[in-house]
């Protein structure tokens, strides 16, 4: 869903965090985190700019996909913070010219550690509230809206992801209104 890709590393994040959603087809709630942490192979496949989860890692790891969903969408996600100092970020400076010159690194080296830099730089850059869950099926995009008042993952089917959750979400609001005034 080209559509819904957020820029730069952030896109890793948006993928990390659509390790859980409501699949289309059976609409039951689908947890795909548990099978990448079982396989480095996997989770290298799927988030190769995220160091592989240690032992010390994988833990916290479903917990802190829940709570960065939680804070989807907001400017300043202060609810963060019990994570940002349990896992604690650094300004690296850069002459590199392929580097950004200011860097933001986990102390702690932890695959959570990097996912928050990686927030904490979306947040920094206003980015951040633009990432969404969608209200039907969970999907989170990026909203490249204008004015940043996407709400849904898709307003038609256009694939075997998308169901069109905009437009079901339409067509329930007007049978609704419908009913109501029959």
């Amino acid at each position: 869903m080209s559509e819904s890709a957020a820029p730069g590393a952030l896109e890793q994040v948006r993928t990390f965090l659509n390790t859980w959603w409501v699949p289309n087809d059976t609409r039951a709630p689908e947890d795909r985190l548990p099978a990448l942490l079982a396989d480095p192979a996997a989770w290298r496949a799927d988030l190769p700019a995220f160091a592989f989860p240690g032992r010390k890692d994988a833990p916290g790891i479903a917990e802190l996909r829940a709570a960065l969903r939680a804070a989807l969408g907001e400017a300043r996600p202060v609810t963060l913070g019990p994570w940002l100092a349990r896992h604690p970020l650094r300004a690296e400076l850069s002459a590199d010219p392929g580097r950004p010159p200011l860097a933001l690194v986990p102390e702690d080296g932890t695959a959570g550690g990097a996912i928050l830099a990686v927030v904490a730089e979306a947040v920094r850059a206003g980015q951040w509230a633009r990432l969404k869950a969608c209200p039907d099926c969970s999907w989170v995009f990026y909203d490249h809206s204008r004015n940043g008042s996407r709400r849904w993952c898709v307003m038609s089917p256009g694939g075997s992801e998308a169901r069109g959750c905009g437009s079901i979400a339409k067509v329930r609001a007007y049978r609704e209104r419908r009913r109501t005034t029959d």
